[in-house]
């Protein structure tokens, strides 16, 4: 394997020059800049030859007929929307446990996201919960794959079938992840993924949506170049002809980018399995901790472990989780929460007037989430920091007999 050169960088601290262990961080290595730099000396910087390679090999790994490259997942999430012909009067079903992408998509094509809460188990969008909010203006369901644990794809697609409704799986977290032996990415009508660099390979910024309807993949491409087609037989008499037949946008992902995730996409394999070993040490580590709730993986998936998100309970642990965070943050070790529920932002709660306690599984489980560190550039050393740390915090003593540095770093901290 050759040595990543973008490594977790040293941050300055309020106590000095230490590293903080972020909770996410992307890993380059020198094969990526080699394959970017090609380009870069290449014909094509942009609509060249290596988005398409970079789409086909996505859509041969994830098992979808057509895939279509967009500058980020939100851009890919506005073109499934808008292929699936949701539009003004119309709603579509997500989750509030999410990114605001996932219902923003909605909103930008003038039609009303509409909530329903989210399975406590898995934080995954409830197949149930969907049943009570499908009305005759309902076009589309948008499960979110949380933390890259597929949401039940199977039993909202059965709901979605029995009302005429597409699926867009928000798998914005998924990319590599399994579901009843059934790749990500093969399952829905549309599928969406991204490629930020805190995700399972990065190209900088982008996305991508895969479909195996041949109708819907053609909306997505035109949708991503300004509405534009050509035809082929105006091409040999007019090459300079195009016609613009609907309103599109320029979402379009560079050539750059996508030699980037050709080259990442090389090592996906490793960097599932390197964040599956992560996981697998922190459940074995915390399931034991009063107090501490695990992420729950389901007999019949295989997630991506885009996050690891634990929820604590603060009567437990004696402390709250904003507590919590903060002591980590003295032992350098960042994380984060994911998410505050949709509806709960300023935006959506006065614009629809959603009230608290409207999703109580969300608005509950957000109260106690911290996402710990997870990512694939981490050593076996910030591992073990983020296990001492917090058996040190919960007043459990050492389960290990190293001292990390981080620990020693959080034992100095509390002090004070």
């Amino acid at each position: 394997m050759t040595t990543p050169v973008a490594a977790p960088p040293d941050r300055r601290s309020a106590v000095g020059e230490q590293r903080v262990l972020p909770y996410a961080h992307q890993v380059v290595e020198g094969a990526d800049i080699e394959a970017v730099v090609r380009v870069l000396r290449s014909e094509w910087l942009t609509t060249g030859p290596e988005v398409e390679r970079f789409e086909a090999e996505v859509g041969a790994y994830v098992g979808a007929r057509y895939a279509v490259a967009f500058t980020s997942g939100t851009a890919a999430l506005h073109a499934a929307v808008a292929a699936a012909g949701v539009g003004p009067g119309d709603e579509g079903i997500t989750t509030p446990l999410t990114f605001c992408a996932t219902a923003n998509c909605v909103l930008f094509v003038g039609a009303r996201p509409v909530f329903a809460d989210v399975d406590d188990a898995t934080l995954t969008i409830d197949p149930q919960a969907i049943k009570g909010r499908i009305t005759r203006k309902t076009k589309v369901v948008i499960p979110m794959d949380y933390g890259g644990h597929p949401a039940d794809v199977d039993a909202i697609h059965a709901l979605a079938k029995r009302h005429g409704l597409l699926v867009i799986e928000d798998a914005c977290h998924a990319l590599g992840a399994e579901y009843r032996g059934r790749r990500v990415g093969s399952l829905s009508d549309i599928t969406v993924f991204s490629f930020h660099p805190v995700k399972q390979i990065t190209t900088g910024e982008g996305g991508m949506a895969v479909t195996n309807d041949a109708t819907l993949a053609k909306r997505l491409q035109r949708f991503r170049n300004h509405g534009v087609v050509r035809s082929a037989r105006d091409q040999v008499r007019r090459p300079w002809y195009y016609e613009i037949i609907e309103l599109g946008y320029n979402y379009r992902m560079p050539d750059i980018l996508c030699a980037l995730g050709r080259s990442q996409l090389v090592r996906l394999a490793q960097n599932l399995a390197r964040r599956r070993t992560i996981a697998e040490r922190y459940t074995e580590a915390f399931s034991a901790l009063p107090g501490i709730r695990t992420p729950c993986v389901k007999p019949d998936v295989v997630p991506a472990w885009h996050l690891y998100p634990i929820r604590v309970e603060a009567s437990a642990i004696g402390l709250t989780r904003d507590e919590l965070v903060r002591r980590l943050r003295q032992g350098h070790i960042a994380t984060s929460v994911h998410y505050i529920p949709l509806t709960r932002h300023p935006y959506y709660r006065e614009r629809f007037g959603f009230q608290a306690g409207d999703y109580p599984v969300a608005e509950g489980a957000f109260r106690q989430l911290i996402s710990l560190p997870l990512f694939h550039g981490m050593s076996d050393h910030d591992v073990e920091d983020v296990i001492e740390a917090m058996s040190r915090i919960l007043a459990l003593g050492h389960r290990h007999p190293r001292r990390s540095h981080h620990a020693a770093l959080l034992a100095h901290g509390s002090a004070h």
